[in-house]
């Protein structure tokens, strides 16, 4: 664990302070520039360190196949529906929402039929999505910019479940080249899906109007919470696998809610913390920690 560790925490904290960067941005961006920005952002910066480590990117066009697919999951839609979703909610829900991401990639492992359906794993699902339910506040009215914004995080959540497992199957499980070229070739397969969209949806990649402060915000975005974390994602997955990464997850709401409240003066619900804990007690219960742990309890000391 000690090998891999500092980079999850560092991960842990740069993309939970992405939420942040995100609502600063998104108020004087389009969603799409949003996500443009900081793919292209990332992109130049993994660039760089390949043209400083002197790393070519990737020749195989297989390869490159899956980046292109692998990016519509894991970047070009969830940052899309991130930046869109947080025009209407906070940053902390949106970190609230992003921590579902390991229950989302179980759903989709167990309909493909890649994990083993267990009484543990079901009943987890299911305390998971009343998590959802206690966090989206079910039980009084919403409207509609709430709820859309609400259900677009949830469905960036959705699509990172899908990639994770995508990315560990046909990726960073099959290939033997670095990190940091894997990643960069994700990126700039993105970077391209990006700049074509915005175009087709007659939005200007750029918009040089904005305030110095959403620049800022779009700089540090791209350059520590997609350059520098894609970097690190690709590398604790190599270290630790798909799974144990997927539970960085956990640690975004608390760093999302430190910046979201101290500094953007966000208002945090009681449903907002006590759902995301039911949701952080549904994924331990789908991934035996809550039994590996009581098995431990009840085995005499030696």
């Amino acid at each position: 664990m000690g090998r891999w560790l500092p980079g999850f925490l560092v991960l842990a904290a740069i993309w939970g302070n992405s939420f942040f960067f995100i609502k600063v941005a998104v108020g004087a961006l389009h969603p799409l520039q949003v996500s443009f920005g900081r793919m292209a952002i990332g992109a130049a910066v993994l660039l760089l360190v390949l043209v400083i480590s002197r790393r070519p990117l990737p020749r195989d066009p297989r390869l490159w196949g899956h980046f292109f697919i692998a990016s519509v999951v894991l970047t070009t839609l969830p940052f899309t529906l991130f930046a869109y979703g947080e025009q209407y909610v906070s940053s902390v829900v949106a970190a609230i929402w992003n921590a579902t991401t390991p229950l989302c990639t179980l759903a989709f492992a167990l309909a493909l039929r890649a994990e083993r359906v267990t009484p543990g794993r079901m009943a987890g699902l299911g305390l998971g999505f009343a998590g959802v339910m206690v966090v989206l506040g079910v039980w009084q009215p919403l409207d509609g910019g709430q709820l859309g914004g609400s259900l677009a995080c949830f469905g960036a959540a959705l699509c990172y479940g899908v990639g994770g497992a995508y990315m560990g199957r046909f990726i960073t499980g099959r290939r033997p080249e670095p990190a940091v070229v894997l990643a960069a070739g994700q990126l700039v397969a993105g970077t391209v899906q990006l700049a074509v969209v915005t175009l087709v949806a007659g939005v200007p990649l750029v918009d040089m109007g904005a305030p110095a402060g959403v620049w800022w915000s779009l700089a540090a975005l791209g350059g520590l919470g997609t350059g520098l974390a894609y970097l690190l994602l690709y590398w604790v997955q190599v270290q630790a696998g798909v799974t144990t990464t997927s539970t960085v997850t956990y640690l975004l709401p608390v760093f999302a809610a430190a910046s979201g409240v101290v500094v953007l003066g966000e208002t945090i619900s009681w449903n907002q913390p006590v759902g995301a804990l039911v949701i952080l007690v549904a994924i331990a219960l789908t991934q035996g920690v809550l039994t590996r742990t009581r098995e431990r309890a009840t085995v005499p000391a030696a």
